[in-house]
Parts: structure tokens; C-alpha cells; sequence
């Protein structure tokens, strides 16, 4: 699929690309990249951004990640560990499958702000659903 293809799929993930801000930069099976500009609903009440908006971000990047090819791929355990309290104005989150195998797939996902502070890190297992 083409960057504009993929676009138009995860589209349809609406909390993410809807209710959050969620967006594409780059895909390919096993990778991709998304971000979401901060916007004051993602910051609670001390001013910091959520984890649950960060954890979202970091979410839809494993699904692109793990779905662009078409094999259709769900999350069977997360894991984040919160490093810093974003500097910027912009969360990007990027997501490396690190292994695959028949029917399980483990990534790794970053997310940094602009300035480069590292965010948080997660690490996910996906389960190959079999149509």
C-alpha cells in the first residue's frame, strides 16, 4: 500500500486520528511513524500531556505498524514506561517490529517530542488474527 492508502485505512481508527489527533508520516509492514500536535485537551491537570494520550499515540503506531501489510494484527499485551514530560509542541511515536513470527509479532515503540526529549517507551506483543 501507498502512504495515502494506508492514510485513508487508518482514518477509520477515530479515537486515535479523531478524538486525539493521531496522524500517519510513514509506514511500511513492521514500521511506522505517527504524531499528534499537543493540544490542551491532551494535558491534565498538573499541565503535563496525558499518559493516556501518549499511550494512544503510541497505539496507533503499533497498529499501523503491524497492519499496513494487510495481515490483520491485534495488540495481546502493552507495556509503557513514562521517561520525561514532553518539552515541545509535538509527540511522534515510532514503531520497529523487532521480531515476527507465525503468529505473534513483538515491536517496540518510541515516542519523543520534536525537541527530541524521549517521552516514553512501550513494547508490544501482536496476535496474527487468522481469517
Amino acid at each position: 500500500m501507498t502512504l495515502d492508502e494506508i492514510q485513508k485505512v487508518f482514518a477509520d481508527d477515530r479515537f486515535a486520528t479523531e478524538a486525539a489527533g493521531a496522524m500517519v508520516e510513514a509506514a511500511e509492514d513492521g514500521f511506522a511513524r505517527c504524531s499528534l500536535n499537543i493540544q490542551p485537551v491532551h494535558r491534565n491537570a498538573m499541565g503535563a500531556v496525558m499518559g493516556g494520550a501518549i499511550f494512544t499515540l503510541a497505539d496507533f503506531a503499533f497498529a499501523v505498524a503491524s497492519n499496513c501489510a494487510g495481515t490483520p494484527v491485534v495488540s495481546l499485551n502493552s507495556q509503557i514506561t513514562y521517561l520525561s514530560a514532553a518539552k515541545g509542541e509535538r509527540l511522534i511515536a515510532e514503531a520497529k517490529r523487532v521480531r515476527k513470527g507465525r503468529s505473534t509479532g513483538y515491536y517496540r515503540i518510541t515516542v519523543s517530542d520534536e525537541l527530541g526529549t524521549m517521552v516514553a517507551e512501550v513494547v508490544t506483543t501482536g496476535f496474527v488474527v487468522k481469517k
